[in-house]
């Protein structure tokens, strides 16, 4: 064999290792649904922490906190206008340090203040003035934001003189029921109220035993109906918004009483603090990503014992806890872990899954000082639009590394799925086959469509997971010239062939002749 004959074949050789692609047979179950999400289940937080919450030497809240942020800034809006509507959480780890100055009473109302001791998270009592709150409610409106407004449910409480983190005493609805009546008397709107942040199970600073914070829940609720007196205008009530300890939860949903509780809220940071090297193995380990299944299978189980006239919420993910992963959370990779979040937690019967956060921290939907969008941002604002709120069962007994999620459609007929390939090296040709057997058995057949697919196929830039630069369908998503947020725009291709997914990367896809029974 001359030198010629070795370089073509080494050359050929490389090009079919690069190209081969495995084969996946995908199984939908179209006859019935499995779980249903609520119609807008993507949802983010506006945190209150200030310019100086640093962690592991770093600073990432900028001007991000509530009390700072630029609600004028153009990119910011049209990011959340993006949605229509997105959900907003108000709240974070400092809501239960938060006073509410309706009446003026409060001297020297001040944002938080950096303390060395004394307070909760080293930072003292934040007064919010009714001028900011109107400048708030001014940008949810404009951006036609669903707001839910985390209450600080510590006001009221002393810290237990006996064991140690734990508050007791009832909580003081007074200073909640002023917020309340002034946001009615403005005309302002909000969706659900959320009852203190992570003072469940053992805390994180500060607990509250579970039959208390029940006891302090139907006082939520008893206000909330007199201040809101018309059912259909009613905001909901949440809680406990923080992480599941099943002894807690149950004992809490057990005492809370018939129809109380309309959202039963816990948060996730399941891949450990944001100085964690792990982190970028940990978002591409489909064994790790797993393992929080059983706590989405557990709150579900729970709310089908004790309250099932309520629904599960994720309130809070941030993934990696303490401002996010410093060096994943903001890039592509993160995707892999945030859109698999979505996919587990919609078959598990969440109705909202809330990221940590819109803007500030490493692990921001939109850069904290720029406010340009994060690729998570992408992939949330296209399952918010592509992904209904019926959920089908779907499988596939491939490689692991292929995670696939399926809903009906959005708004028009169809079924919709997001395809995550974790593999660094290997490419996926996704043939699909359609089960409507009740009983079990094989499925029916193999579905091939006669109308062109929509394939949205998000990919890193040059192949790295750590870029923060993302390309749909070959094209990187930037804003325009006068700041606009990029049309996201669907190829089209035949419905015949097989959905080729390449390695790291993310497809949304939509075939709207797939007739499941389930989506009519």
């Amino acid at each position: 064999m001359n030198f010629k004959s070795i370089t073509f074949f080494v050359v050929f050789l490389s090009c079919l290792l690069v190209s081969k692609a495995e084969k996946v047979e995908v199984v939908v179950e179209g006859a019935t649904s499995i779980a249903q999400t609520d119609e807008d289940f993507i949802c983010v937080t506006l945190d209150w922490w200030p310019t100086n919450k640093c962690d592991y030497d770093q600073c990432p809240w900028g001007q991000a906190g509530l009390f700072n942020l630029d609600l004028k800034n153009k990119i910011l809006e049209k990011a959340v206008k993006a949605f229509h509507p997105l959900r907003i959480r108000v709240g974070g780890s400092l809501q239960d340090q938060v006073v509410y100055n309706v009446r003026n009473n409060i001297e020297n109302c001040q944002p938080f203040q950096k303390q060395d001791k004394g307070f909760l998270f080293g930072f003292s009592i934040g007064c919010l003035d009714m001028k900011r709150w109107d400048e708030l409610n001014e940008f949810f409106n404009q951006t036609r934001a669903k707001v839910t407004f985390g209450l600080n449910a510590l006001i009221g409480r002393k810290e237990s003189k006996t064991e140690k983190t734990l508050w007791v005493g009832d909580w003081y609805s007074h200073n909640a029921r002023d917020l309340m009546s002034y946001t009615i008397s403005k005309g302002y709107t909000i969706d659900s109220y959320e009852l203190g942040n992570e003072l469940c199970g053992v805390g994180v600073s500060a607990r509250i035993e579970a039959k208390q914070y029940a006891k302090d829940m139907a006082t939520l609720k008893n206000l909330v109906k007199e201040m809101y007196p018309n059912p259909k205008t009613q905001p909901k009530i949440l809680g406990p918004g923080g992480f599941y300890d099943k002894k807690w939860f149950d004992t809490f949903l057990d005492a809370s009483g018939h129809d109380v509780i309309d959202g039963v809220t816990h948060h996730i940071y399941n891949l450990g603090p944001g100085n964690n090297p792990d982190v970028v193995r940990r978002v591409q380990d489909p064994f790790f990503l797993t393992q929080i299944a059983q706590t989405f299978k557990d709150v579900s189980n729970a709310i089908v014992k004790f309250a099932p006239w309520s629904g599960a919420w994720v309130s809070e993910s941030g993934g990696a806890y303490n401002s996010g992963g410093q060096l994943v959370s903001y890039t592509f990779a993160f995707g892999f872990w945030y859109l698999d979040q979505l996919g587990m937690t919609s078959v598990y019967n969440h109705k909202v899954y809330c990221r940590q956060a819109l803007t500030g921290g490493n692990y921001a939907l939109l850069n904290t000082t720029t406010f340009v969008p994060n690729p998570d941002y992408y992939g949330a604002l296209l399952w918010h639009r592509v992904m209904g709120s019926k959920v089908l069962s779907v499988t596939h007994k491939g490689s692991p590394y292929l995670r696939v999620y399926s809903h009906c459609a959005k708004k028009e007929p169809g079924v919709s799925f997001v395809f995550i390939n974790l593999s660094k090296n290997t490419s996926f040709e996704i043939d699909l086959f359609h089960d409507l057997n009740l009983n079990g058995g094989s499925p029916n057949f193999e579905f091939k469509g006669h109308k062109k697919r929509e394939e949205y196929h998000l990919t890193p830039k040059d192949g790295n997971i750590l870029s923060s630069i993302v390309l749909l369908n070959g094209t990187p998503l930037e804003l325009s010239d006068s700041l606009e947020i990029p049309e996201l725009k669907p190829k089209l291709v035949d419905g015949l062939k097989p959905i080729s997914i390449s390695a790291h990367s993310i497809a949304f896809v939509i075939i709207r002749d797939f007739n499941a029974p389930a989506c009519s």
